[in-house]
């Protein structure tokens, strides 16, 4: 399959996977965004900045390089970009990251705790407590605030030797939760 068609499809992807988000009450406004990669070409599709979920359409995607440098596309990326990029760039086997406002993880997060396992349900997609990141500083805060919490994801995986496919996701210290995926083509199994 060509390269221009792998990416028409994974537009295509991307698109219904972010529409899937308000409709299962994981976004609140224009937050939170699905991104999926195409590891042959290097290229990230990411939903565009700011648009609302109602007026998007699958061409308003937005493709990247893995330095964020947009090659196809009228809109700006995400805002959540570098967070993304950062993910993907450490993490060879993931093909989807999945940012979102869900209530109970954002509410979750507030404690600054993980997420214990306490059923079966939890432990058929998470193979242990879903870790919350410490906080950020306020450097990192004022910063590159995106970059800077791909970074603080991979020092709290790496910390707890955890992979992203066994315990693909984290809640972020007092904000809210990331998800990582495998297969892009598998997007609604990543937005769980």
């Amino acid at each position: 399959m060509s390269e221009e068609l792998r990416i028409s499809e994974l537009k295509e992807i991307v698109y219904k996977a972010n529409l899937a988000l308000p409709e299962i009450g994981l976004v609140k406004l224009t937050w939170g965004n699905v991104s999926a990669i195409d590891r042959e070409s290097g290229l990230v599709v990411i939903k565009p900045s700011g648009v609302e979920y109602t007026d998007m359409q699958a061409e308003d995607m937005v493709v990247v390089n893995l330095e964020g440098q947009v090659v196809e596309g009228n809109l700006k990326p995400s805002s959540d970009l570098s967070t993304h990029l950062v993910l993907y760039k450490k993490y060879e086997g993931i093909g989807s990251v999945v940012h979102t406002h869900s209530e109970w993880a954002t509410s979750w997060a507030q404690a600054g705790l993980p997420i214990p396992c306490y059923g079966t349900t939890h432990a058929d997609h998470f193979y242990g407590e879903i870790p919350c990141t410490r906080q950020l500083t306020d450097d990192e805060i004022g910063g590159e605030y995106e970059m800077n919490t791909g970074h603080v994801i991979i020092e709290t995986l790496d910390q707890r030797n955890i992979k992203p496919m066994e315990v693909p996701g984290i809640i972020i210290f007092k904000t809210w939760p990331f998800r990582m995926g495998g297969n892009s083509l598998l997007m609604q199994s990543a937005m769980r």
